[in-house]
């Protein structure tokens, strides 16, 4: 990493002396003129796509930035990267895509930005991993730099209740046990997603960027803020303004996401009962910042933060209400005011946390979407994680909707999701099983799909809590239930989740936070001996070269850890 002095302007190093005039010449064909050259370079990184809503209003939201970085004194070009729509992913061999895009996408940013020299970003995303990716190519170049989400989708509307994405995937099982006709399921597709913005509930895109905003990278009020809302240009228009400040003041963002910055991170996400992938894509984002951060920072935050927001998909409302009832701002004031964050963390406002939070309105009087801290729905955070001799390096559970603690059952063992879809399909898995779905990790899968589509075949077949569902791979933020995903080591590497049998007994406790099967070390060491690793599934191309270089889930499934 360059130090703080080299990066003061390095725009400088393609714009001055004789011998940069063919630069120039090329900068010039963009636009820039005499004066431009005096200015800082300011990139835009745009994650605009006509490919899922999430994204699709980004292109207008850059311009804004363009120009608050212009007005203010810059010289902003826009650039962009790819986006995959993790909702049209889902249930198919697409989804295996997923998470190596988040990786293409701070790739990317981190190439263009660091090719051209630009002294500062701001970056702007939508869907789920365009978030993390973003953030991780920041941490990555360390210059000043501000981040900004494109915001929430509204709720779809359907015989006067609020209906989302989610709801498309449930009414799917719902359709195949019976319970509704293709009518009823139609009318659910027509009407759960009306227009721009990221899928509406607690869900993997708002949870990282309610993560990103404690964590000081983003403006207050950036994460809840909805996508058609007015304000989304005024925010994105003054991010551009604030990357000139930073830069001015020199502010980056290693001074800003410190290991308590992470902290506070982690306890708006259990506060906020948000998405498992909170704990991957956290822990790659610190990685690329520097920040040592582990499985047991995210269980010693957990168990001091109480859950308390009623959002789905284990709740009731989303993140629109969240903003009506005063956003993540208020949730922010509220954990504060109670000495659950850490007030004196910078932040992109060049404001510490404690500063930004003392402007910040209390949440609203008669406000049902934020319990009280002392009736919270759960005493502690919801993401918990397990360890046993199933995953010696942990595992993550979201408990945030459950009655039940403990579970205990028989494995039915899939190597596949598309075999786990058929038994379910057929009717083969019942009330008490525990359904393993493993080969799905980050090199296994590879790419670690997400499990929406299950999870919600089994939710709409009326076996939800009935059913424990476990897998090396993953879980969409919509997904809930008794769900137990990132088990690591995974099958692929010879993880003890790869030794499973059909029928062996398997127990799953939260609140002991293990996961076990049943098994003698006799026994155990005869089946390790035995287990053969898979041939990989793919031998070329980007999922090749993603299995490749791709660490444990329990390190965030990066690519790009030192060698040993």
């Amino acid at each position: 990493m360059e130090n703080k002095k080299d990066l003061r302007i390095r725009s400088k190093v393609i714009s001055e002396g004789v011998n940069r005039v063919p630069n120039r010449s090329m900068l010039r064909a963009v636009g820039f003129e005499d004066e431009d050259f005096k200015k800082p370079m300011i990139g835009v990184a745009s994650t605009w796509s006509e490919v899922t809503p999430c994204n699709v209003h980004i292109d207008r939201l850059a311009r804004e930035a363009k120009s608050g970085a212009s007005d203010n004194g810059g010289a902003p070009m826009i650039f962009n990267t790819i986006t995959v729509s993790d909702g049209i992913a889902m249930g198919h061999e697409g989804m295996h895509y997923s998470l190596p895009s988040r990786e293409v996408i701070a790739d990317s940013i981190e190439t263009v930005t660091n090719a051209e020299r630009l002294d500062g970003v701001v970056a702007i995303g939508g869907c789920d991993k365009t978030t993390p990716a973003c953030v991780m190519a920041i941490g990555r170049m360390n210059i000043p730099s501000v981040y900004v989400y494109g915001g929430t989708i509204q709720p779809g509307k359907l015989d006067g209740k609020d209906i989302d994405i989610v709801s498309s995937f449930e009414a799917v099982g719902q359709y195949q046990e019976g319970t509704i006709n293709e009518a009823q399921l139609h009318r659910v597709e027509c009407n759960a997603c009306p227009g721009a913005g990221a899928c509406g509930g607690m869900y993997t895109a708002n949870t990282m960027a309610s993560a990103v905003e404690a964590l000081g990278m983003s403006i207050p009020g950036s994460s809840s803020t909805p996508a058609v809302n007015d304000y989304k240009e005024q925010e994105c228009r003054q991010a551009g303004e604030l990357v000139v400040e930073l830069l001015e003041k020199e502010i980056y963002p290693r001074d800003i996401m410190t290991k308590e910055a992470f902290e506070n991170a982690i306890t708006v996400v259990m506060a906020l009962g948000g998405s498992t992938n909170a704990l991957l894509h956290l822990t790659a984002m610190a990685h690329s910042a520097g920040v040592d951060l582990s499985l047991d920072d995210f269980e010693r935050v957990r168990k001091n933060v109480p859950f308390i927001a009623d959002m789905k998909p284990s709740g009731k409302y989303v993140m629109q209400d969240l903003y009506e009832a005063g956003g993540v701002p208020a949730v922010m004031k509220l954990l504060h005011e109670h000495g659950l964050l850490h007030g004196d963390c910078m932040t992109v406002t060049g404001k510490t946390v404690a500063d930004n939070l003392a402007e910040a309105p209390p949440l609203k009087e008669g406000q049902e979407v934020i319990l009280p801290l002392d009736k919270p729905i759960k005493p502690e955070g919801p993401l918990v994680v397990l360890r046993g001799n199933l995953a010696p390096e942990g595992a993550v559970a979201k408990m945030s909707g459950l009655k039940i603690s403990r579970f205990e059952g028989p494995a039915r063992v899939y190597d596949s999701e598309a075999d786990a879809t058929k038994a379910i399909e057929g009717g083969e898995i019942k009330e008490g099983d525990v359904l393993v779905i493993r080969n799905v990790g980050p090199k296994g899968g590879p790419g670690m799909p997400e499990m929406l589509s299950i999870t919600s075949m089994i939710v709409g077949r009326g076996l939800g809590g009935k059913v424990a569902l476990m897998t090396d791979g993953r879980f969409s933020g919509g997904s809930h239930g008794f769900v137990i995903g990132h088990v690591s080591p995974e099958a692929v590497v010879g993880g003890p989740i790869g030794l499973l049998e059909e029928g062996d007994t398997i127990t799953i406790d939260s609140e002991t936070q293990e996961i076990n099967f049943d098994i003698t070390e006799d026994e155990f060491e005869q089946r390790r001996q035995k287990w053969e690793r898979p041939e990989p599934k793919h031998k070329t191309g980007v999922l090749a070269k993603y299995a490749r270089l791709v660490s444990s889930s329990a390190k965030g499934a990066v690519t790009d850890l030192e060698l040993d």
